[in-house]
């Protein structure tokens, strides 16, 4: 079995921790064990699957502005398996182009496809998971995981499940034929997904063999299954980059969601409880954080008097709070954010002031 990981996001809405030149995902951010040296979230990504799969099976998919900084953090996989995009250009060309990769290497490869950014307390019950995914991949599904809803969350796309596909499941783990992907909803329909039973959170996370995908992109997504081809002939080869780049400027952005998911009649789901996030904001990240008894989350030095349910993450200066409330509190050398928790999201919205301003701070 091959592991993609996806490495290639900038995470605004975790500024100003994270930045451009480095952003969430080569960050240490999830509660770390008691003594032990913090990993970044890429590092840990690596780590929780490296029982099942080694580090020469592993890929990551990057930009060139990180390609350097994560062969740094993963000096156990090979550095020819760190693949660099030439541009941005969605989920979709990115996994094919890891797809060829693993099939020039293993014409049977079957490939989980995972993000780095994402925090996973359940390590055991994903590995589990991509054992099952990888049997059902085997049988010519196209696998993703749904993570079964804490609650009726509006930021998340959805996964109906259909009727159950016998032949791959074990245990409490069970595969769907997946009955339809929908967008994000507002609360109301939120509430009636979560209530039915039959919707899981949309994490992004596929496992599937490395031809099957590419077949899949070839059927519904010609505007990238077709520049993938000449890609694809041409590594290992010395035109390998320049087809690459020739190859990519026609490439379509497109997720693989829309390319693939939403169109292919293979498509399954395994529901799962991984306590997963997304991190996708500080209000994210202080949901997993170990809390106060005041209802705190706290990384670095603080002294707080009648503060409740507030994020405090800072460094080596100490942040002293006098009746704070809900609140997000984030400290670094040359920026602090202070929001309302209920706020989070518009965190990438000072982001992009700043950018208009030409603001160093990004």
């Amino acid at each position: 079995m091959y592991a993609l990981i996806l490495a290639g996001g900038s995470g605004t809405r975790l500024w100003p921790y994270s930045r451009s030149s480095k952003p969430k995902q080569f960050l240490a951010l999830s509660p770390s064990t008691a003594g032990a040296e913090p990993r970044s979230m890429l590092q840990e990504t690596v780590d929780r699957i490296l029982p099942l799969i080694p580090p020469s099976n592993v890929f990551v998919a990057t930009g060139s502005l990180y390609a350097q900084m994560t062969a740094e953090q993963l000096p156990d996989v090979p550095a020819e398996n760190i693949i660099v995009e030439p541009s941005g250009k969605g989920t979709a060309p990115c996994i094919g182009l890891g797809a060829l990769h693993m099939l020039r290497r293993d014409p049977n490869a079957v490939m989980a496809v995972l993000s780095s950014d994402h925090i996973i307390l359940r390590a055991d019950r994903l590995r589990e998971v991509l054992s099952i995914g990888a049997r059902a991949a085997d049988q010519g599904s196209l696998v993703t995981i749904g993570i079964q809803p804490a609650g009726p969350a509006t930021g998340y796309g959805y996964i109906e499940k259909g009727e159950q596909l016998q032949a791959a499941w074990r245990g409490d783990y069970q595969v769907f034929k997946v009955r339809q992907f929908v967008e994000k909803p507002d609360e109301e329909r939120a509430r009636a997904y979560v209530d039915s039973g039959d919707y899981y959170w949309n994490a992004g996370m596929f496992i599937w063999r490395a031809a099957v995908v590419l077949n899949e992109l070839e059927a519904h997504c010609p505007g990238v299954g077709t520049p993938l081809k000449p890609i694809g002939a041409a590594i290992g080869t010395p035109s390998e980059e320049s087809a690459l780049l020739r190859n990519w400027a026609d490439m379509e952005n497109i997720a693989i969601d829309v390319a693939v998911m939403e169109r292919t009649a293979h498509a399954a789901v395994i529901p799962a409880d991984l306590e997963w996030s997304d991190v996708g904001d500080w209000s994210a990240l202080a949901d997993i954080l170990p809390h106060d008894a005041d209802g705190n989350a706290v990384v670095g030095k603080f002294v707080g008097l009648d503060t409740h349910n507030t994020l405090v993450f800072g460094g080596e200066r100490t942040i002293a709070t006098i009746g704070a409330q809900d609140l997000l509190i984030v400290d670094t050398p040359d920026a602090l954010l202070i929001c309302p928790r209920h706020r989070a999201q518009d965190v990438k919205a000072i982001v992009m002031r700043l950018r208009a301003q030409g603001s160093r701070l990004l």
